[in-house]
């Protein structure tokens, strides 16, 4: 009997399979299925859900209300719509705040810029700015970015070079983008770029956390409960990952207050204290109604590393990934270095920020291009306060939810026309020669409207100084049959990383 039992479940499941895969409905749209909606179709599309979510927003004019399980009381509307997207981000902008709903998909953020609405969000962001604006930051975000390019990256290039191995950029661009955040952030450098590729946690934790926050989109709160009460599952995953990064975290605001109480830590006209730890710590005034506790410290340390960590490293991994099948495309970059630099600095390794990587037009628009494929954020969620009606005529209340694809806009036919899967910098590039400026509600890669990413400068600064220097100095070479898709995260990793080879140029 218990034979017959189970057969008969497994039939059971063999058929709704079959006819999830074959009960498409004529338009190539997802079936809406009583009792568990489009989850079927979701779930079978899983592994490659930013292509094929794409491929359903460019039948469906850019919007699709994605309806849930009937017990999950909540849809979501899916939009690569930019008259939708600058209504949210902009024009109605209140009306879209992050919303309980996301604090609770992202707490382990903590009250952090990316989690915090309103007088908190907006104070916030205030310091941040104060700070980032600061000339004492600009300075050391140079000198920084350009000691770890000559003396970290470069150096484990050539090794990697004259020993021929292969290696992951992405782990390699990660490594860097992570050192240079704590930095940036902490004034400490854990020193994971190096040749001996060592185990970093706080890195892999952050890792954890974001593909658990992506999963925590496709579930209901009370099934994310329940794993946690139960202590199994990506719940489980995050709660160690959580762990580490509060431990690790906490070590670095007790060795930031040990320089300060030994007067080790300069402040005052000097770049090296002008980390953010440091300005957080010190510059009570800037704060105002901020109270600097360990919590607050904790939460901005955290905001700022996720911000700086994943999204440089992982559009210069995505960049390169793009220059593999677009050789013509690097060498007009390669042109482009060679004219910008004198004939006396040909030798040069790495480039001046002002007088070198600015004036570089080309790289900047390859770059774009890239962002606008890759983006390293795919999504952007949010939920209205009110009952609104967005200008696609799509009706929204607080219980829906809005996903909006970064990733699926720059493929949409009708916002980049009928070349927008081809890479194509010149779409960047004015008659003028100078770069063309898009509207942040069509090119979304540094958010858009009072949400509009304060990073921006330092990420390109970044990527300019990392790009050309590497490009200058070596040939990058992709491994044979290595698969490259993205993986299901909230941030755009390639799943198995990116396999290369590096080779010196003879300059």
């Amino acid at each position: 009997m218990a034979l017959i039992g189970f057969l008969e479940i497994f039939l059971a499941v063999i058929c709704f399979a079959v006819l999830c895969l074959l009960g498409k409905s004529d338009d190539g749209l997802p079936n809406n299925w009583p009792l568990v909606g489009m989850l079927p179709a979701l779930w079978l599309n899983l592994s490659h859900v930013h292509d094929w979510a794409t491929g359903i927003l460019e039948r469906s004019c850019c919007n699709f209300l994605f309806r849930f399980h009937w017990f999950s009381g909540m849809d979501m509307l899916v939009t690569a719509d930019p008259a939708n997207v600058h209504y949210i981000m902009s024009t109605n902008f209140e009306n879209f705040p992050k919303g309980p709903e996301f604090k609770r998909v992202f707490d382990v953020l903590g009250d952090g810029i990316f989690n915090s609405d309103s007088d908190m969000w907006r104070m916030q962001r205030r310091v941040a700015q104060v700070f980032m604006n600061d000339q004492r930051f600009h300075r050391f975000l140079a000198k920084t970015t350009r000691d770890k390019v000559e003396n970290g990256l470069l150096r484990v290039l050539d090794e990697l070079s004259q020993r021929g191995v292969a290696v992951d950029l992405q782990d390699l661009f990660q490594r860097f983008t992570f050192d240079s955040a704590c930095r940036f952030v902490t004034g400490f450098d854990p020193g994971s770029l190096s040749v001996e590729f060592p185990e970093v946690p706080f890195s892999r934790a952050l890792d954890d956390a974001e593909e658990v926050i992506f999963y925590r989109h496709l579930y209901p709160a009370w099934f994310g409960t329940l794993q946690r009460w139960l202590g199994l599952g990506v719940e489980e995953k995050l709660r160690r990952a959580w762990e580490v990064m509060d431990q690790i975290v906490g070590r670095y605001i007790e060795m930031k207050k040990a320089e300060l109480r030994e007067g080790t830590s300069k402040v005052k006209g000097d770049e090296n204290g002008a980390d953010l730890l440091t300005s957080y710590m010190v510059e009570n005034e800037t704060l105002g109604a901020l109270e600097c506790n360990d919590k607050f410290l904790r939460d901005t340390i955290l905001n700022l590393m996720i911000a700086g960590k994943d999204t440089t490293s992982l559009a210069l991994t995505w960049f390169f990934w793009a220059l593999s099948t677009n050789p013509s495309v690097e060498m007009k970059i390669r042109e482009e270095i060679k004219s910008a630099i004198l004939e006396e600095e040909q030798n040069l390794k790495v480039f001046k920020i002002g007088e070198h990587v600015h004036n570089m037009v080309y790289l900047h628009g390859a770059l774009c291009e890239s962002l606008r494929l890759y983006p390293p954020i795919p999504f952007e969620h949010k939920c209205p306060v009110k009952p609104d009606v967005l200008p696609s005529g799509h009706k929204v209340n607080p219980s829906t939810k809005i996903l909006i694809l970064l990733y699926a806009m720059g493929r949409m036919k009708s916002v980049w026309g009928e070349d927008c899967f081809e890479f194509r910098p010149e779409r960047w590039i004015s008659e003028r020669g100078g770069i063309r400026h898009e509207p942040s509600y069509k090119f979304l890669a540094f958010n858009a409207g009072p949400r509009t990413c304060l990073g921006k400068e330092v990420a390109f600064t970044q990527m300019k100084m990392i790009a050309a220097a590497m490009i200058y100095n070596y040939e990058v070479h992709l491994v044979e049959s290595h698969p490259v898709r993205p993986s299901n995260s909230i941030i755009l990793h390639i799943k198995h990383g990116l396999r290369v080879k590096f080779a010196r140029r003879r300059l």
